[in-house]
């Protein structure tokens, strides 16, 4: 299978998942668990208060300062009222652009990170890839502090942090 169509895979397993924000993403959380599991990456899971969300992180290479974070969201707004005129909960490819619910904002982008794993592991990184999964970004950001504290007081620090959601389909730096 080459790269782009397990991408796609990845893209289409993780917009399939209803996280809309209102809702819990417990079901994005241990799918990926499971696939880090089966390649024996350990994770960390950061829940809310009332355990019906969470963040999580993990991290491939050697637990050594001046890594990269990537870091996305795992909620997408609700599809209520809008004109869908496809399955939101579907990818569908229409004149070389995917449609469906977080393919822009922001499930691609974790769903190619993701995609990468086992050629990170396989890769002999030098310097650590983080990843970084927050709930609830869509109301407020307000899962991604836990996860920053944690993250902080335990991962040797990183030198750069890329976070996937677009901001106008534009670089910011």
């Amino acid at each position: 299978m080459s790269d782009l169509q397990l991408q796609f895979e990845w893209i289409a397993r993780l917009v399939r998942l209803d996280t809309t924000s209102r809702n819990s993403n417990l079901n994005l959380i241990e799918d990926v668990e499971a696939y880090l599991e089966e390649h024996g990456v350990a994770s960390t899971r950061v829940p809310n208060e009332d355990s019906t969300k969470a963040n999580l992180y993990f991290s491939v290479g050697p637990a050594v300062e001046g890594g990269v974070v990537l870091s996305g969201h795992t909620d997408v707004v609700p599809v209520d009222g809008q004109p869908w005129d496809t399955d939101p909960w579907s990818v569908v490819e229409k004149e070389g652009r995917l449609y469906g619910r977080g393919t822009a904002d922001m499930k691609t982008f974790s769903a190619i990170g993701l995609s990468l794993l086992p050629d990170m592991l396989a890769a002999g990184l030098k310097r650590p890839i983080h990843f970084a999964l927050s709930y609830d970004e869509e109301v407020g950001l307000l899962g991604a502090p836990a996860m920053i504290d944690e993250i902080r007081d335990l991962v040797p620090p990183p030198s750069a942090v890329i976070e996937g959601d677009p901001t106008d389909m534009q670089v910011v730096d």
